[in-house]
């Protein structure tokens, strides 16, 4: 074999000496990477080096020191006074958080996340709020003001000297597939630059006031509170959320637009508190079952659950069941829900409301209020996530399978009106069993809910019922509206759909 390779290299290295020989131009040949540059993509620059020297020392390092109550996992043991542990009492125990900001003023006030500031569990307090530059100067750091509702915080910190600092650019202008660069301090690694593109805009997330911008740039735990820079330079974001299966970096961070935080960021500056405007309704989301019962397009619309004796939509004659298209000239859609619109209404304005009432259009016009507290908003609200699931064994099981929602009801009586601790005046059918294969089961009716209407129409028997699931039926229908009553709970309307022929 060693004799088999010397022939071949020898072979080789004659074919090689010919090809030298024969080609006059083999001394001009040079390396596959000699002065080559990548061309850069359309609106970015070749590197991003110049661009993040210049911003990278307005980012700064948040950290906060709480003070967190637990309790002692020996109390009522043997083990529970061990170590000073003093029996059932809760133990205060030290924590730390991390996140980023950014520097919007040359005297010191600073841009970040709510939740990078606050406590981060039950029981806990912030004890102190450190800013570390990238200079690795510590600044005590004061919390200005604060906006739970779009997870905006504004902090102050008393610089030696003139500080760096960043201004807000323009989101309306952001569009689907432009560069971004995010700079924070994920898992503590600070000053960590990366770079993407924008994924979407106006995305929700679940959130009354979502509208955020998408980006596949990475964004880890520690990002939090950083900025998002377009191509100019100019902060379009604040780095606020990911979704990840695990916690980590996927391509799906989320960015507070600047079109957003920035009139939020001058209030709190002032120490002022952020209003909103509001109409005094709770709203439901138009998704396919409802808007199947109501015979309409799905994601166009807010549908009224319930609406706040003497507020703005009252007053309007805005109703139960009204399905809202439009405010102020706005669409109300899935990218623009109805809360947001309201919100950023002036306080006292009188504004156009577009709804739809059985199916007819019609105009209202309603005087904006301010929106109340959290808590006074939440004796308002309607349950609607309350355990539905509990469905009580009833004689009339046999029948409900009979029917064509699989429920089974009978009329209300005063006996059963005072059983139920209901209004007196209230009319319907109660219901007596729920077929559990059904969407009514799945849904979570149960064994003495009261179903005050039907398909927009009052019921007063399991005929009445039927009558008008043969209704939608013929309409090419596939789910019925019902109106709900539970005990001690406001009525809700409640899309159901039809059992399969």
């Amino acid at each position: 074999m060693r004799y088999a390779y010397a022939i071949t290299g020898a072979l080789l290295l004659g074919g090689t000496a010919i090809a030298v020989t024969s080609s006059p131009n083999v001394g001009a040949q040079i390396a596959q990477n000699e002065g080559m540059q990548a061309a850069a993509p359309a609106g970015a620059p070749a590197s991003l080096a110049d661009m993040v020297e210049k911003l990278q020392p307005a980012v700064v390092n948040i950290s906060t020191r709480q003070r967190v109550q637990v309790q002692n996992p020996f109390a009522g043991t043997p083990f529970g006074d061990l170590f000073g542990q003093q029996g059932g009492k809760p133990q205060t125990r030290q924590a730390q958080s991390l996140g980023s900001g950014f520097i919007i003023s040359a005297d010191g006030y600073i841009v970040t996340n709510n939740h990078v500031v606050s406590a981060g569990a039950e029981g806990a307090s912030v004890d102190s709020i450190t800013v570390t530059l990238t200079n690795s100067e510590e600044y005590p750091a004061r919390l200005v003001g604060r906006d739970p509702a779009t997870d905006i915080a504004v902090l102050k910190i008393e610089p030696k000297k003139a500080l760096p600092f960043v201004k807000f650019g323009d989101s309306t202008k952001a569009r689907v597939g432009d560069w971004v660069i995010a700079i924070g301090n994920p898992f503590a690694l600070s000053g960590t630059v990366t770079a993407g593109i924008i994924s979407a805009v106006h995305r929700g997330t679940g959130g009354t006031y979502d509208k955020f911008i998408q980006t596949d740039a990475s964004i880890n735990q520690g990002n939090s509170g950083g900025p998002m820079f377009d191509m100019r330079g100019n902060v379009i974001g604040i780095n606020s959320q990911i979704l990840s299966p695990s916690g980590g970096n996927v391509g799906i961070g989320f960015a507070i637009p600047s079109e957003q935080a920035a009139p939020i960021v001058d209030t709190l500056r002032k120490g002022q508190t952020v209003k909103r405007g509001y109409l005094g309704i709770q709203i439901s989301p138009l998704g396919e079952d409802l808007a199947d019962s109501l015979g309409l397009a799905k994601n166009r619309g807010e549908f009224v659950q319930g609406v706040e004796p003497g507020k703005g939509a009252d007053k309007a004659g805005i109703k139960a069941g009204d399905v809202i298209v439009s405010v102020a000239g706005q669409e109300v859609t899935p990218d623009q829900n109805l809360s947001s619109i309201v919100a950023n209404q002036p306080i006292g304005g009188r504004v156009p409301i577009v709804l739809l009432r059985n199916g007819q259009r019609q105009t209202v016009t309603a005087v904006v209020g301010e929106r109340p507290s959290e808590d006074e908003l939440n004796a308002f609200a309607q349950q609607q996530d309350d355990d539905f699931s509990q469905q009580p064994d009833g004689p009339s099981n046999g029948q409900a399978a009979q029917q064509s929602l699989g429920i089974s009801a009978i009329p209300l009586t005063s006996t059963i009106i005072r059983q139920l601790g209901i209004a007196a005046d209230t009319r319907g059918i109660v219901i007596t069993a729920v077929d559990a294969s059904t969407d009514a089961g799945a849904k979570g009716l149960r064994r003495g809910d009261v179903i005050i209407t039907a398909n927009n129409r009052p019921v007063a028997t399991q005929a009445d019922l039927d009558a008008q699931v043969k209704a939608v039926s013929a309409q090419g229908r596939s789910a019925i509206l019902l109106q709900v009553l539970r005990r001690g709970q406001p009525a809700v309307f409640l899309p159901v759909r039809l059992r399969d022929k």
